[in-house]
């Protein structure tokens, strides 16, 4: 009878014939036993299909007396079968780790294509936004070196002594402006390095902060400002005996008793223009305004509710400044006078220019200032003269008045109407009338070698400038405002300009504008005074009103200011160092001026 085969452990052990009968009671005993765990085992766990790649990727780590997947019985123990807790424990784990990295894949695989997805003009944008934290970077590298030095320059600073409340700048340079004499040039702006005064000038002693605006529109504090009881009831400008004298304030009203008030001659320039009245001076393409010799601003005041914008310009005056009220009232003003130097705006910047018993002789030096003016007017805008001169009846003003009108022929200006002492002119919108001009009549056109973009206080030049510009747009075909502050695609390629670069800043500027006012609000309402049970005023009713833009770039400060709905005005700086963006401003409808900061300037309520 043939031996039945015996099937030995793992690693070729064979089993001794002579134990057959020991060994096939083993062999049946382990059988029975395997076959009762693989029940226990299908029983008490997921299915075979679940634990197969479970095992094969992990093998059998359960507990064995032989190791190497040997059970005790001789035999190779099942990979499939778990039945420890810690074998459950194992399982879960290992699925917790198979799903982290399944969205870590995912969460890569995103990432990668949203990188790939991204645009060219998201790339353009994202090099400009990198480009300005560069620029960013040097300029407040630059800071900190100035402030390192600071101390060191504080050490040296002194204050001013009462004689220098009232100095200003490039002004305070003969003693006959302080007698009240001069030679009309005497007022001119002279500079020089060695009059800087190295001192910090104080306030007057019985300084009070302004009142909220708009109420600080009509009422000053005397004791903010340098005038006498005689000075305030002197004649002189329309404008600027329309006020009132009290012992701690000054009080300015637009109608008088005694005199016209400033709405009716408001309303009297508009319908000498065709227009029903002053609030529609914008759908005629009127926003911003040149009063020469503004006296205390009253006309830019009233005209400031029909969101007209007026520059008020004035000699420099030792006592009873227009600018320095003017300042206080929180209107747009600076020093600057008609003599022998072109003033610090480009050409055609205004829309308007005024000027009400300004003192200005306009028919002296062969109309050179006449001609200052039209360099000034946008193609299309309007002068408003009003004089005695222009009723004169003695021989020597009726020859000065008949000059006035040949000399404004020869500059293509329409005389609008005339109406008691005012007069107005409108500017020509046609380049061809000055070609139309009899031979030899009138002043020259300005050669293309003339900058007439950036005349910081050149001499006056004898030639009608703005001719050669690519702004030469008449008013009256330009974005009515406000949509006049956002310059459309034709606008910036004048200025070499892409849309991206004006928006970018824009939304920079808004950015900045919200956080600017978050840091403030407290020192706002805690420092304004206010009465007992008042609440704190939310902007624009607070105490900032003047503002002054140090490098206004594109006017993006200005403009956010705006949109925030801020109650301020803001005079914007184009340093003459840099790029020359004034006459984008003024096209924008802003104010601003040229200036070189290695000289001084007049401060205002915000740097």
């Amino acid at each position: 009878m043939s031996r039945p085969l015996q099937r030995g452990v793992s690693g070729g052990v064979r089993v001794p014939e002579s134990g057959h009968d020991d060994l096939w009671d083993s062999q049946s005993k382990d059988k029975t036993e395997k076959e009762d765990l693989d029940t226990r085992g299908s029983s008490d766990h997921s299915p075979f299909t679940l634990r197969f790649p479970l095992r094969v990727l992990l093998g059998n780590n359960s507990d064995s007396k032989y190791g190497n997947g040997i059970a005790e019985n001789g035999f190779a123990s099942d990979p499939f079968m778990v039945g420890t807790p810690r074998s459950r424990l194992k399982l879960m784990l290992l699925s917790l780790k198979f799903s982290l990295v399944f969205i870590v894949v995912l969460a890569l695989t995103g990432s990668f294509w949203w990188t790939l997805s991204i645009s060219s003009s998201s790339r353009g944008q994202i090099y400009h936004g990198y480009r300005r934290l560069q620029e960013k970077l040097v300029s407040d590298i630059l800071d900190i070196s100035e402030f390192s030095r600071g101390p060191l320059r504080l050490k040296e600073s002194e204050f001013c002594s009462e004689e220098f409340e009232n100095f200003v700048p490039c002004y305070n340079i003969s003693e006959d402006v302080e007698l009240g004499v001069s030679d009309n040039n005497e007022v001119d702006r002279q500079c020089s390095h060695e009059l800087r005064q190295n001192c910090l000038v104080l306030p007057p002693v019985n300084y009070k902060i302004p009142l909220r605006w708009p109420t600080g529109k009509d009422v000053i504090w005397v004791a903010n400002v340098k005038i006498s009881a005689q000075e305030v009831l002197s004649s002189g400008s329309l404008t600027k005996r329309m006020m009132m004298l009290d012992e701690e304030q000054i009080s300015f009203r637009s109608a008088s008793h005694m005199f016209d008030g400033i709405e009716d001659y408001s309303h009297q320039i508009a319908e000498m223009i065709g227009l029903r009245n002053e609030s529609y001076f914008i759908q005629a393409g009127v926003r911003t305004i040149l009063d020469i010799g503004c006296g205390y601003g009253s006309f830019g005041a009233h005209l400031f509710d029909s969101q007209l914008l007026t520059m008020c310009i004035a000699n420099y005056e030792p006592s009873g400044s227009q600018v320095q009220l003017t300042l206080e009232r929180g209107l747009p003003a600076m020093i600057a006078s008609f003599t022998s130097k072109q003033l610090p705006y480009p050409s055609l910047s205004f829309d308007m220019l005024h000027c009400a018993r300004c003192g200005i002789d306009w028919d002296q030096k062969d109309g050179l200032l006449l001609i200052e003016a039209d360099r000034l007017l946008k193609p299309g805008g309007y002068f408003v003269w009003t004089s005695p001169l222009t009723n004169a009846r003695n021989k020597e003003n009726q020859k000065r008045w008949k000059f006035m009108q040949d000399f404004t022929l020869t500059l293509c200006w329409e005389l609008l109407s005339q109406q008691d002492e005012t007069v107005v002119w409108k500017k020509t919108s046609k380049k061809s009338c000055y070609a139309s001009r009899k031979s030899g009549s009138g002043p020259s056109l300005c050669g293309r070698g003339i900058d007439v973009e950036t005349p910081y206080y050149r001499e006056l030049q004898n030639c009608i400038g703005g001719i050669q510009s690519s702004r030469w747009v008449p008013i009256e075909k330009r974005e009515r405002w406000p949509s006049r502050a956002n310059l459309n695609n034709n606008n910036l390629a004048i200025y070499g300009l892409q849309p991206d670069e004006l928006t970018e800043d824009s939304d920079s500027w808004k950015t900045a504008v919200q956080n600017y006012w978050s840091l403030m609000s407290p020192l706002i309402f805690s420092d304004h005074p206010k009465r007992p049970g008042d609440e704190d005023p939310s902007p624009p009713y607070n105490m900032f009103r003047n503002v002054l833009d140090m490098n206004a770039h594109f006017g993006g400060f200005n403009s956010a200011l705006l949109q925030a709905r801020k109650s301020a005005w803001v005079m914007n700086v184009v340093p003459i160092s840099g790029p020359n963006y004034l006459p984008l401003i003024q096209d924008r409808g802003f104010v601003g001026v040229l200036h070189d900061w290695y000289a001084n300037f007049f401060s205002l309520d915000l740097i």
